[in-house]
């Protein structure tokens, strides 16, 4: 609350400054100000973000506040952001949420390696960590957000309940060890377990429109900030092979049984943290990234549909066509989302939004092709655990785009709100979880655990 104070008395000393020039009633702008910090805090922002959102209000009302809004909100962003991380008088709550947060990486990490201590080394039991790999982190980043959004206990109840049924899976189940259930189940695992870590963000709002839409966008900056740290971490490990190795000593490893999947664990909560902590600068990087790529995809899906068409030549059907065509809905649907979650709702359709047009349904006409070889393939080869997993997903990717486009195209012919659009893309969220949970949970069941 002292940085709250002292930010208001920034802003009190800006109006009362050019208080004669624009005849400003400085002590009833601030209880208006103040009205809006505690409406803003009751509802659950923490004080600096009340006084950001606050001030931006005050600026719809006041010229004098527009200014200071204006001049000084990139400082202010970092001084809520970067001086806690810098050590420049950190606000308490931002020191808090920071050191629990690198504890709970810490936590993450230990996780990682705490089956090695009972036995269970990286080397040897591989698939054993496959399976279990979510189990080490999701659970702590759902514990971060429900710290964080101080849920009640029985939400808390419900989500540690999915943890503990997926480990039941995971360990109980006779997996053949290398088969294809077994692989299906690693990969649908974290899948799954998202949704508990999205109802844990929503902090339990998970029926909001807008909580889910913020979980997306969560999720996009996730990916960003994880990258970007693997890259780091990519070139600290090459420096430090190149190091080590100048004196005789090896670092692989170390590099292996601990560097790796030790910063890996780590590196999803830090990165977490660090959406949370700086959202309003990482998604500047949402509309960018959205109108670099889209257009691109657009163009080589286009490009690829006319060569189709004209050289006459079919689709060579395999597993790896399976893979690619899934991966194509699954970039396709990621571009869409991330480009839902950086537009203003309440803005006209426009040009960009006709590109994205393009690009669903290009995307759905590519699949087309896919799907009709793939089921032919299917017809005289039969069904497998990878076919039938890489088949379901490919109907429910092309089923969600199909909608999509629809609500799309009404949208811009102003025939439909953009909300409707937002709707459904959040609400088949939870599809998504579904099917993952049926691929873990039943399809061993369903090809004898082969």
């Amino acid at each position: 609350m002292n940085g709250l104070e002292s930010q208001i008395a920034q802003w009190r000393g800006y109006l009362s400054r050019r208080q004669a020039i624009h005849s400003v009633d400085v002590a009833e702008l601030e209880d208006h100000l103040r009205e809006q910090i505690e409406a803003l805090t009751r509802a659950g922002l923490a004080p600096d973000e009340a006084f950001l959102v606050a001030v931006k209000r005050m600026g719809d009302l006041d010229a004098v506040s527009r200014e200071f809004a204006r001049e000084h909100s990139e400082r202010l962003w970092k001084q809520l952001v970067v001086a806690p991380i810098n050590g420049d008088e950190p606000d308490t709550a931002a020191f808090t949420d920071a050191a629990i947060a690198f504890a709970l990486a810490a936590l993450a990490a230990v996780l990682v390696k705490l089956p090695a201590f009972l036995g269970y080394a990286i080397d040897g039991h591989q698939h054993w960590y496959a399976r279990n790999a979510s189990l080490f982190v999701l659970p702590v980043l759902t514990g971060y957000f429900a710290w964080k959004r101080e849920l009640r206990t029985s939400t808390i109840g419900w989500l540690a309940a999915a943890f503990v049924a997926a480990a039941i899976i995971a360990n109980a189940y006779p997996f053949v060890q290398g088969g294809s259930t077994e692989g299906l189940a690693a990969i649908h695992m974290p899948i799954a377990l998202w949704l508990p870590v999205g109802i844990a963000y929503a902090g339990g709002r998970w029926n909001e429109t807008g909580r889910r839409m913020d979980f997306i966008r969560f999720s996009g900056e996730l990916f960003i900030y994880f990258v970007l740290i693997a890259l780091g971490g990519a070139l600290l490990s090459s420096f430090m092979f190149m190091i080590f190795s100048a004196i005789g000593l090896d670092p692989e490893p170390f590099f292996e049984s601990w560097l790796l999947p030790c910063g890996a664990a780590g590196a999803v909560i830090v990165a977490a943290w660090l959406v949370e902590a700086k959202q309003s600068v990482i998604e500047n990087m949402a509309p960018v990234l959205t109108r670099l790529f889209t257009p691109m995809f657009a163009a080589v899906l286009v490009a690829w549909l006319v060569a189709l068409v004209f050289t006459g030549r079919g689709i060579a059907v395999g597993r790896e066509a399976l893979i690619i065509f899934d991966l194509l809905l699954v970039v396709v649907l990621a571009l869409l989302l991330y480009s839902l979650s950086a537009r203003d709702p309440h803005a006209p359709p426009g040009t960009f939004d006709v590109v994205q047009v393009v690009l669903v349904v290009s995307a759905l006409l590519a699949n087309g092709f896919a799907l009709s070889a793939i089921g032919a393939r299917i017809t005289e080869l039969g069904f497998t655990p990878n076919r039938t997993a890489a088949l379901g997903m490919n109907v429910i990717l092309i089923a969600n785009l199909a909608w999509s486009a629809v609500l799309y195209v009404r949208f811009l012919r102003g025939r439909g709100p953009f909300a409707a659009l937002e709707r459904w893309q959040t609400r088949y969220l939870t599809v998504y979880a579904v099917w993952a949970a049926i691929v873990v949970v039943v399809f061993p069941l369903l090809f004898r655990f082969i």
